[in-house]
């Protein structure tokens, strides 16, 4: 089995290439099943959970073409979606059981074809996500909807018909089904409490150049006027905030001085508020973002988690394992997931110092960790214990990184880039 071996102790320098967005790509690639004409997605990642993806559009008929040649190396990688070839609307329990996302294809599926087969998803063990709110939200679109024997199953009478949405909750995949689904609906729909996530505005924009009609994606309210047919065309993938944030905290718990190229500033502004309390000087351009931490140690920050636009729950674990080199105490809320801490252990492995308390972890910074075996728990808590690693004394393994390669892209080659002293064995 892989592991990554960091061995601690060098300032990152230099600049880094943000890869395009999991958290975007995955439900765009699924929209590419409403369209009648091949779907050309550019600055697509090479990802585990974007292979899972073209193997489940595979899987129900669309061909797949993958530009191999440029794949990893920025907005040149690029995957084509011919969905004209679609010959079922069943998505098995073999691909969506390591992937939460394939329930994406459930809107698109019934809106295009009057049908879907979706077996209950899985991904990170970070606690309890329902498709409750999916279910609702095709149920008020007028569709018939089961769960039975671990499928959700679903059909329609005919097109699916405008409706109102209202969720309980902000939920950013049953936003993202809904919307989809909407799109060939007849008449008109209201999504209330939408999620507002910048990858929900993306989905919007790549919807809207295949012809749909939409207002008010990243604000709580969004109207979908249904249209009979989506035709062809192209999207570029917006950048990954989430990775543009890991390798900023990176550079600020090593004291460095780094710019992201291809960052979006306008996707991140919690995080880049709580860089600047800890310390960090910022300079944002229209696509790069440049941190430089004048070899300062960074503050202890406090942080809550929210839906956005509030603190992302996808860099909790990163600012955690900046906070147990920062200078202070910093206190963690997280509100989104029951089970995010499991990293806390780890991290206490290589002598943080951290006291959790149900939902919150009350973090003392230590002027030193030390380096030890430690195992990533899901995908966000592997990029914290890497980042650990860079400041540790000595050298620390990261065992199950399986978990890493479903959000980040080649990043023990970008942070080598940097400087870090990082490999894969």
């Amino acid at each position: 089995m892989q592991k990554i071996v960091v061995e601690g102790g060098v300032p990152l320098r230099g600049e880094v290439q943000i890869s395009g967005a999991k958290n975007a790509v995955l439900p765009i690639l699924c929209a590419t099943l409403l369209a009648d004409e091949p779907v050309s997605i550019s600055n697509v990642p090479h990802l585990h959970d974007v292979v899972t993806t073209a193997k489940l559009l595979a899987g129900l008929g669309a061909g797949i073409t993958i530009d191999q040649g440029t794949i990893g190396k920025g907005s040149e990688s690029g995957i084509v979606v011919d969905p004209r070839s679609v010959n079922s609307h069943v998505a098995p329990y073999e691909l969506v059981k390591t992937m939460r996302a394939s329930v994406l294809v459930l809107g698109p599926l019934l809106a295009k074809h009057g049908a879907a087969e979706v077996s209950l998803p899985g991904g990170c063990a970070i606690g309890s996500r329902p498709v409750d709110q999916h279910l609702k939200g095709m149920q008020a679109l007028g569709a018939h909807v089961s769960v039975d024997h671990g499928f959700i199953k679903a059909h329609t009478d005919g097109r699916l018909k405008g409706g109102r949405v209202v969720f309980d909750m902000a939920s950013v995949g049953a936003t993202e089904n809904v919307l989809m689904a909407a799109c060939l609906a007849q008449g008109t729909s209201v999504i209330e409490n939408a999620a507002m996530e910048p990858e929900i505005v993306d989905l919007a924009d790549c919807l809207i150049a295949l012809g749909a009609d939409i207002e008010g994606a990243g604000s709580g309210r969004i109207i979908v006027r249904g249209v009979e047919r989506l035709h062809g065309g192209t999207h570029a993938v917006l950048p990954d905030r989430i990775e543009t944030g890991t390798f900023l905290i990176a550079a600020a718990m090593t004291g460095g001085h780094v710019t992201a190229r291809r960052a979006r500033a306008d996707t991140l502004d919690a995080v880049l508020d709580k860089l600047r309390e800890a310390g960090a000087e910022l300079d944002c351009s229209d696509d790069r973002i440049t941190l430089d931490m004048r070899g300062r140690r960074p503050k202890a920050v406090n942080l809550t988690t929210a839906p956005h636009p509030a603190f992302p729950t996808d860099m909790q674990a990163q600012f955690m394992a900046m906070n147990c080199i920062a200078d202070g105490v910093g206190v963690i809320n997280e509100t989104i997931f029951e089970n995010r801490f499991m990293h806390v252990q780890e991290l206490q492995r290589l002598g943080a110092d951290i006291r959790v308390e149900g939902h919150t972890a009350i973090v003392r910074g230590v002027s030193q960790l030390s380096g030890a075996p430690v195992m990533a728990t899901d995908l966000r808590a592997s990029a914290s214990l890497i980042l650990a690693g860079l400041v540790a004394d000595g050298e620390t393994t990261i065992d199950r990184i399986y978990h890493l390669d479903r959000g980040y892209e080649n990043i023990e080659e970008k942070l080598s880039g940097l400087g870090a002293k990082i490999k894969r064995v």
